[in-house]
């Protein structure tokens, strides 16, 4: 047996389709009432545009599939899903912030939280726009 089939994947460990269904409930409940996030005007739009459910879907489907589930996620890549939006490092920060609580609230042990951490970090430069800068500053619309 090979050391990736003793190995149970993040999808696995994280409770499979259920358990990441049930993260992304909580999570992206909190990420529609983060008062910071919701600062960008890009992503107020986006709440105010898209349905709860419909983004709660999306962000499911691409949980499951980036951390090794079945190849479900239905939506564009990274880059090209907020191509769009205007992101800086800070709005970046503050999702993955909310990210890092919710999973903290919701329990998910050390392991697994820094491993879904480490595949939300490593969309970074596919979420940050050019002409956002590269600061570590509120966006504009804070301000």
């Amino acid at each position: 047996m090979t050391e990736s089939a003793q190995t149970p994947s993040l999808y696995d460990r994280l409770g499979g389709t259920f358990g990441i269904a049930a993260l992304m409930d909580v999570l992206t409940d909190r990420l529609y009432d983060n008062v910071s996030a919701n600062r960008n005007p890009d992503v107020q739009k986006l709440h105010e545009t898209n349905s709860r459910a419909g983004f709660k879907f999306m962000v499911t489907a691409w949980s499951i599939q980036e951390t090794g589930g079945p190849q479900c996620y239905p939506g564009r890549d990274m880059r090209e899903a907020h191509e769009n939006m205007v992101a800086t490092e800070y709005d970046f920060d503050v999702v993955a912030l909310e990210i890092a609580a919710t999973l903290s609230f919701c329990g998910v042990p050390q392991q697994e939280a820094k491993e879904y951490l480490d595949i939300i970090e490593s969309y970074r430069h596919d979420v940050l726009t050019a002409s956002a800068g590269k600061g570590n500053t509120p966006s504009a619309a804070s301000a």
